[in-house]
C-alpha cells in the first residue's frame, strides 16, 4: 500500500489510524539530553574531516536536497569524507534503494547513502539538515561536534502548531548553524541567540548560462511549486491572471510542480524539469517570476545566470540578499504590483538588458566550490 493510502486510509478496506508526524528521537533528547560528544583519540585533520550528514526523506525536484548534494560534492572535492544518512519519517522510501534514488534525483556523490542508522559510525561533525533531523543528530553518539545546515527559517513553514514550536526549538540546541544567506544567519543569531555563519547558494555555471537560442518576446516563466507554501503560488497565479487580462497575447509557462495546476488563464504546464531542460526554459523566456517569502530558493540565481530578468517580492530576505536596486526587480506582495512589474519589464528592453547584465555580474562568483568552502569554514567553527 502506498504511503498516501496508508496515512489517509484511501484505497479500499477500513481506514487506518491517523499517524501524525513526530520527530524521531525528540523524546529521548528531552528526557536524557544529547549524546556526549567524542573527545580524545587521534587529532582531527581539518583538511580531511569525516562528515556525517543526516537528511530528511526526499522526492524528485527538492531544491533543498539538490543544495545538499552540491555541497557534499564540493566538500568531497576539498578532501573531506562525507556520508549521507536518510531519516525517512514517512516511510516514503520503503522498498527502494535510497542511495540509487538520491543519485538519480540529485546527482552522484562519492560517499555512501544510508537508508537506516544501523551502521552509524564515529565522525568529526554530524550535520542536521532540516528541523526534523535535529533530535536524531543530538541523540547520535560518536561525533566530535554537531552542526546544522539551515536553508530556511523553518518555523515559518507552519501555522500555529506543534511543528512550528519544534522547528523553533531546534535553533536553541547549541548546534552551529551554517545558513544559506547572510539574512538567514542574522535571523538565527538575533532571534535565537545561536552561533551562526553564512554561505551563498552556488550556481552550476556549466549548465546555467546564456545559450545561443532565441529568447521569446512575450513569455513569462513562473516558478509554481504549489506544494511549497512559501513560494506563494496563489499570489503568482493572481498576478498572472491580471497580466493576461492586460496583455491577452502574453504566454505564461508554469514549472516546478508535478501535478496540473488549475488557473483562470491559458498557460503551458512544464512540470518538474530536469536541469538541462530547466536551463533551456530559462534561456527561452522573457521574464522569470519566482516568489520568496522566506529565504530565496535556487531558482532566482539560476535564472539570473541564464540571463533571464527576475521579478520577486519585496520581502526582508530579498531586500537583504539582493538589495532594493539590485538585479532582481522587486514588487510589493500584491498581485497588481507584481503584474505591473512584470509588464514593465516586458515593455522596457533597456531595463531588461541592464538587469541581465547586473544579474550575470552578481552570480559569476557564486559557485558550488565557493559555497563548499564557506560551509567548510562553518564545520571548522563547529569543531572549535
Amino acid at each position: 500500500m502506498s504511503v498516501v493510502r496508508r496515512l489517509t486510509g484511501r484505497g479500499g478496506g477500513a481506514p487506518g489510524p491517523l499517524a501524525p508526524l513526530r520527530p524521531q528521537g525528540l523524546l529521548d533528547v528531552l528526557r536524557d539530553g544529547p549524546a556526549p560528544l567524542r573527545t580524545g583519540g587521534k587529532p582531527t585533520d581539518p583538511g580531511a574531516l569525516r562528515v556525517a550528514v543526516v537528511v530528511p526523506q526526499f522526492r524528485r525536484g527538492s531544491g533543498g536536497h539538490s543544495t545538499i548534494a552540491n555541497l557534499v560534492r564540493g566538500l568531497e572535492a576539498r578532501g573531506h569524507r562525507v556520508s549521507l544518512w536518510v531519516q525517512d519519517d514517512e516511510g516514503r522510501l520503503e522498498g527502494h534503494d535510497a542511495g540509487e534514488l538520491f543519485r538519480r534525483f540529485f546527482g552522484d556523490v562519492a560517499g555512501p547513502v544510508h537508508a537506516t542508522f544501523d551502521a552509524w559510525e564515529d565522525c568529526d561533525v554530524a550535520v542536521a539538515t532540516g528541523w526534523q533531523t535535529v533530535p536524531r543528530v543530538l541523540a547520535l553518539g560518536g561525533a566530535r561536534a554537531r552542526a546544522y545546515l539551515v536553508q530556511d527559517h523553518e518555523p515559518e513553514f507552519y501555522a500555529t502548531s506543534a511543528e512550528r514550536i519544534w522547528a523553533a526549538w531546534t535553533y536553541g540546541q547549541g548546534l552551529h548553524a551554517i545558513c544559506a544567506s547572510p539574512w538567514l544567519a542574522d535571523v538565527v543569531r538575533t532571534t535565537y541567540g545561536a552561533p551562526a555563519s553564512a554561505f551563498d547558494l552556488g550556481v552550476d555555471h556549466d549548465r546555467y548560462k546564456p545559450l545561443p537560442v532565441g529568447r521569446a518576446d512575450e513569455t513569462v516563466l513562473v516558478y509554481a511549486r504549489a506544494v511549497t507554501a512559501r513560494r506563494a503560488v496563489p499570489l503568482a497565479l493572481l498576478a498572472m491572471e491580471e497580466l493576461v487580462r492586460r496583455r491577452p497575447g502574453v504566454e505564461v509557462a508554469l514549472f516546478g510542480e508535478s501535478r496540473e495546476i488549475a488557473t483562470a488563464f491559458p498557460h503551458r504546464a512544464l512540470g518538474v524539469l530536469e536541469p538541462d531542460a530547466l536551463a533551456g526554459a530559462y534561456n527561452g523566456a522573457t521574464v522569470g517570476l519566482c516568489l520568496s517569502l522566506t529565504n530565496p530558493s535556487l531558482v532566482p540565481t539560476e535564472m539570473l545566470a541564464c540571463g533571464l530578468p527576475v521579478v520577486d517580492v519585496r520581502s526582508p530576505s530579498m531586500l537583504a540578499c539582493f538589495g532594493e536596486d539590485g538585479p532582481v526587480a522587486l514588487a510589493d506582495p500584491d498581485p497588481l504590483a507584481l503584474a505591473a512589474t512584470v509588464e514593465r519589464l516586458l515593455d522596457d528592453l533597456v531595463e531588461r538588458a541592464e538587469r541581465t547584465r547586473a544579474g550575470l555580474e552578481l552570480v559569476a562568483p557564486r559557485t558550488w566550490s565557493a559555497a563548499a568552502e564557506q560551509v567548510e569554514a562553518g564545520l571548522l567553527a563547529a569543531l572549535a
